[in-house]
């Protein structure tokens, strides 16, 4: 039997499951007074943490954090210059930004090889690909010119749909790398005949602090989580990896598709299905605005959602 404890604040009081009780959630506003139990709803991000998990409590319900995915930096600087150096005897490379992180990464590492004039200068004669909107802005901050754009919702069909008419056969194809491995891109260029250079700038791992994942594999074995929101590919990648370590594999995976799982997208919801997920969402757009609006339709649909929430 689900143990639960007590959490009041104003004139609000709320059960909350035993397991969630020393977490990391954030606590919920006061919207109406009940003495059911909330509905938890578990989070992987780690960038807009907390601000997913205003929006989540705002809804009513308790939101449990669990990142699962830290930035770790990875750029070798004799592979910039190597870079720098095919790049310079190439005509007109085609150059692709798929983050805005990896643009900032690669301009902090170009400053500290005093190599930022010479970036700039090779970018100007380069036919720059952008993958959605976080590259698109890092780069027109610095006042750096798009040639093509993948259309929403910002994956590599997408991008590779924006790349029709350009001619890759024998040319040079500059990627800068996700925080994890595409080689259905990098294998869809060179099968057009690119020359690929694939340029890392950043990988995802783990978190170093995992007991928020210990506390949400916890809680997905005792049966209190009762939706998923999943914002990225690699979420649900270092999730089950870390279960993995844990022997906690078929259990997570289990435990998962018992509750409701939401996705912010299609790139993030072919990773889910890989590793076994049934996905009872997704956004479209894929943003987070649109995420939330799943995530209240979703509640609200399974008699979840307060009355004094609007619609």
């Amino acid at each position: 039997m689900t143990s639960f404890v007590c959490s009041g604040f104003s004139k609000v009081l709320y059960a909350v499951p035993m397991a969630l009780a020393e977490s990391r959630f954030f606590l919920l506003e006061p919207i109406i007074m009940d003495t059911r139990s909330p509905p938890v709803v578990a989070f992987l991000e780690s960038r807009a943490g907390e601000q997913m998990g205003k929006l989540i409590t705002r809804l009513g319900a308790v939101a449990l954090h669990a990142p699962a995915m830290a930035e770790q930096p990875d750029i070798d600087l004799a592979q910039l210059r190597t870079w720098i150096d095919r790049w310079e005897k190439a005509g007109n490379p085609l150059v692709i930004f798929q983050t805005g992180v990896g643009v900032e990464a690669l301009f902090s590492a170009f400053e500290e090889l005093d190599l930022v004039p010479a970036f700039r200068t090779l970018l100007e004669r380069s036919t720059i690909t952008v993958r959605g909107p976080k590259p698109t802005a890092a780069l027109r901050k610095r006042q750096i010119r798009i040639d093509l754009s993948a259309p929403t919702p910002f994956t590599s069909e997408t991008l590779l749909q924006a790349l029709a008419k350009t001619e890759l056969s024998g040319r040079e194809v500059y990627v800068q790398r996700h925080g994890g491995q595409n080689p259905e891109l990098m294998e869809a260029l060179q099968s057009q005949g690119a020359k690929v250079m694939e340029i890392t700038a950043y990988r995802w791992s783990v978190p170093e602090d995992t007991e928020p994942l210990d506390r949400l594999l916890d809680a997905l074995a005792r049966g209190e989580v009762g939706t998923l929101v999943f914002t990225s590919a690699s979420q649900i990648q270092n999730l089950i990896a870390y279960a993995q370590t844990k022997c906690q594999r078929e259990m997570c995976v289990g435990a998962i598709n018992h509750a409701s799982v939401l996705s912010v997208g299609p790139v993030c919801s072919n990773a889910l299905r890989q590793c076994g997920i049934v996905v009872a969402g997704e956004a479209s757009p894929p943003k987070l605005g649109p995420l939330m609006e799943l995530l209240k339709g979703n509640l609200r649909g399974r008699g979840l959602l307060s009355p004094a929430v609007g619609s």
